[in-house]
C-alpha cells in the first residue's frame, strides 16, 4: 500500500499493512547493513500473500460495503479513461443543468464508437461536495436520458457504471421531480435498440441506481454493493438503531455473490486480491475484457430480440416459488 492511502486504511487491511511494513524495513535495513535476509524476505511475502488471501476471501457484508465506499476505489471516470480508446465528455441536460454528480460523453471500447455514463464521487471532502456524494438531481437522470437517446439515435452501444448511495433526496430535488425523472428512465431504457450493459463498479444504492440501471446484462464488480437501501437506513427503519447496520447488510444480501446467487445478476467481475483499489489498473484491464466480451454477445442479437430478452430479464426478478408439502 503506498502512503497516500494510509489513511483510508480499513480495519480489517491493518495486519495486511503491518505485515507489508515490516517486510520493507527489513529489506531497507538489509540493503543498509549489506545483509542477506532475502530467504527470510521471502518467507514473510508468502505471508502476506497468504494473509492477503484470508482476509479478502471471508468478508462480511459490511466489510464488502467499507470496500465498495472505499474513497479510493476507482470511479466511473477513471474506468472510462482506463478502458476507451477515445473520450469526449458531453454536458447539459438541455433544460439549464449539468449535474457533475452524472458525468457521460463519447468514447470508443475497442474501436467502436460508444456511449458511457455513470455516477461520479469525488476524492476528497471539497470533491465529494462539488459532486454531491454521487448522488444525482433530476437533472443528472435526464441528461442521462439525453445521451442514451443520441446513442440510440446513431446505433451506438450504452455503457452504464453505478456508484451512488441513491438519487438526490433534498427537497429541491423533489420539487425538480426526482421520482418522475428516474421513473421516465426506467420507461425509456426498455424501448431503446442499441446493446445496453450496466455495471455496478461501487455502490448501488436504491433509485440512484435503478435510474440508468436497465440493461440487457447486469455486470458487478465483485467487492460491490447493490441494495435497495442502505443498511444504515435499513438499520434506522426496522430497529431504530443505526447501529445495526452489520446485521441490515447481511439480511439485504447486498453482495455480488447473493445477487449471482438470486439470479439478479448476470456476470461477476473479479477484482485482484485485495479489491480494486490496491490496483486499479488490473481492475480496468478485466472490467474492459468483460464489457468487450458482453458487447460482442449482444452485437449478434436484433434490436427486436436485445428489447424482448432485455423486457423478460427484469420481469423475472424477484420471481420465486413455494413448495408446499
Amino acid at each position: 500500500m503506498t502512503t497516500a492511502n494510509r489513511i483510508f486504511l480499513l480495519d480489517f487491511e491493518k495486519p495486511l499493512y503491518e505485515l507489508e511494513t515490516r517486510i520493507n524495513q527489513i529489506r531497507e535495513l538489509a540493503q543498509e547493513n549489506n545483509v542477506d535476509v532475502s530467504d527470510q524476505i521471502r518467507q514473510l511475502e508468502a505471508r502476506a500473500v497468504q494473509l492477503r488471501q484470508e482476509i479478502f476471501s471471508s468478508l462480511s457484508p459490511a466489510q464488502r460495503l467499507q470496500l465498495a465506499r472505499h474513497p479510493r476505489r476507482p470511479s466511473t471516470l477513471d474506468y472510462i479513461q482506463a478502458i476507451s480508446d477515445e473520450w469526449m465528455e458531453l454536458h447539459g441536460d438541455r433544460s439549464g443543468g449539468d449535474d457533475p454528480a452524472l458525468v457521460g460523453g463519447i468514447g470508443r471500447l475497442g474501436g467502436r464508437p460508444v456511449v458511457m455514463l455513470g455516477h461520479q464521487k469525488g476524492r476528497d471532502t471539497k470533491d465529494n461536495v462539488a459532486r454531491n456524494f454521487g448522488m444525482a438531481s433530476p437533472g443528472g437522470y435526464r441528461k442521462a436520458m439525453r445521451l442514451m437517446e443520441h446513442a440510440n439515435r446513431f446505433g451506438m452501444p450504452i455503457l452504464t457504471f453505478i456508484d451512488t448511495p441513491g438519487a438526490w433526496a433534498g427537497v429541491e430535488a423533489e420539487k425538480l421531480g426526482q421520482g418522475e425523472a428516474i421513473a421516465y428512465n426506467l420507461r425509456e431504457m426498455f424501448r431503446l435498440d442499441v446493446p445496453i450493459i450496466c455495471t455496478v463498479i461501487g455502490e448501488g444504492g436504491s433509485g440512484g441506481a435503478l435510474g440508468i440501471g436497465v440493461g440487457d446484462r447486469i455486470l458487478m464488480l465483485e467487492q460491490a454493493v447493490y441494495t435497495v437501501a442502505t443498511p444504515e437506513a435499513c438499520a434506522a427503519i426496522l430497529w431504530k438503531d443505526a447501529a445495526k447496520a452489520p446485521q441490515a447488510a447481511a439480511a439485504l444480501r447486498i453482495t455480488a455473490w447473493d445477487l449471482k446467487d438470486l439470479g439478479i445478476l448476470d456476470q461477476l467481475v473479479p477484482e485482484p486480491l485485495g479489491s480494486a483499489h490496491s490496483d486499479p489498473l488490473t481492475a480496468a484491464a478485466t472490467l474492459k475484457a468483460a464489457l468487450r466480451q458482453n458487447l460482442e454477445d449482444l452485437s449478434r442479437l436484433s434490436p427486436k430480440e436485445r428489447r424482448e430478452l432485455r423486457y423478460q430479464k427484469f420481469r423475472h426478478i424477484g420471481v420465486f416459488t413455494e413448495l408446499h408439502a
